[in-house]
């Protein structure tokens, strides 16, 4: 029995399957996707406003939380469309130049929300632990050279893993990908030629940007907390802790989110293709339609702009 190594070479069309194992139910999926989608856009649109408009809220802290409300607009826009048409329309071709691009586009958002999350939780170790300095040290020279910063680690460090599959690999076993976007390890498992650069490469982005930045986060945290606890009045330290819960519930999230998506990825051979392919959504769409819920509601500057725009608009009607 003869057995043909068939390889397709440089392949111009990939096709994106959605979710396999629930192609029955995508249709009835993509409703609550779309529900979250518009959610997230209209919820971080209005931060943005609210933030651009407003001269009392254009401190450190709320510039941040501008720049994650933008990123999150932009991450979720990267998947979305795309994963709606394949779920409602049954478009699930994409042009493998425009599948690396979507892939940059997706890895660079994640790196640079988990930049911007880094930066917020040093401006609350800045403005708990050492008040006084907080003006001088979060100057508008400083949130420039940060927002720049994000921008260029995150583009920089996930660039070669593009130009790795593109230079690379150029054999691959089908051009149909197991998943609802393009995802690295997704294509990169696609290939027939031995993968282990590409592999080593991913892992060392991950561990770069997140390991580094959870570390940080977490120490920023732990710091922030005993210099609360060691606050003399109650109500101060309960101010205090205030102002950091909305922050800690972003952070959870985001990273708890990654770290399961992660490892299931790629240590989670017995599990279901379909919960891999579930998870690595949720992480790309749940932080944007949460982030403006969870400062919406734990950020009172921000809770009473949305209140007074919604009320005044009423009043005017009226």
């Amino acid at each position: 029995m003869l057995i043909f190594n068939v390889s397709v070479f440089m392949p111009s069309v990939l096709t994106l399957v959605g979710i396999p194992g629930l192609e029955s139910v995508q249709c009835w999926i993509g409703i609550p996707f779309c529900a979250m989608y518009l959610i997230a856009v209209i919820g971080n649109s209005l931060i943005l406003v609210i933030i651009k408009y407003e001269n009392s809220l254009h401190s450190p802290m709320y510039i941040f939380l501008a720049m994650l409300g933008a990123t999150d607009i932009a991450l979720s826009t990267c998947i979305l469309p795309k994963m709606l048409g394949i779920f409602w329309f049954h478009v699930p071709e994409i042009s493998f130049e425009a599948c690396l691009l979507q892939m940059w586009l997706i890895h660079s958002f994640q790196a640079i929300e988990s930049g911007v999350l880094l930066a917020m939780a040093l401006d609350r170790y800045v403005a708990i632990c050492n008040p006084l300095r907080h003006a001088t040290v979060f100057s508008r020279q400083l949130l420039t050279h940060i927002g720049v910063g994000v921008i260029l680690r995150a583009a920089i460090l996930t660039a070669p893993s593009i130009a790795l599959i593109k230079c690379h690999l150029k054999h691959y076993r089908t051009t149909i990908i197991s998943h609802s976007y393009c995802e690295h390890m997704a294509l990169v498992k696609l290939a027939t030629e031995d993968v282990r650069i590409n592999k080593i490469y991913g892992l060392f982005v991950a561990f770069t940007i997140l390991g580094f930045d959870i570390i940080f986060i977490t120490l920023s945290y732990v710091q922030i907390f005993i210099t609360v606890f060691q606050l003399p009045q109650k109500e101060a330290r309960i101010k205090a802790f205030n102002t950091c819960i909305a922050h800690i519930c972003v952070f959870l999230q985001f990273y708890l989110l990654a770290f399961f998506s992660f490892f299931t990825h790629r240590f989670g051979s017995h599990i279901p293709p379909y919960v891999h392919i579930l998870l690595s959504n949720l992480y790309l769409l749940v932080p944007p339609f949460l982030n403006p819920i969870v400062y919406g509601v734990k950020t009172k500057q921000i809770r009473d702009h949305v209140l007074k725009m919604f009320f005044s608009k009423r009043h005017l009607d009226h």
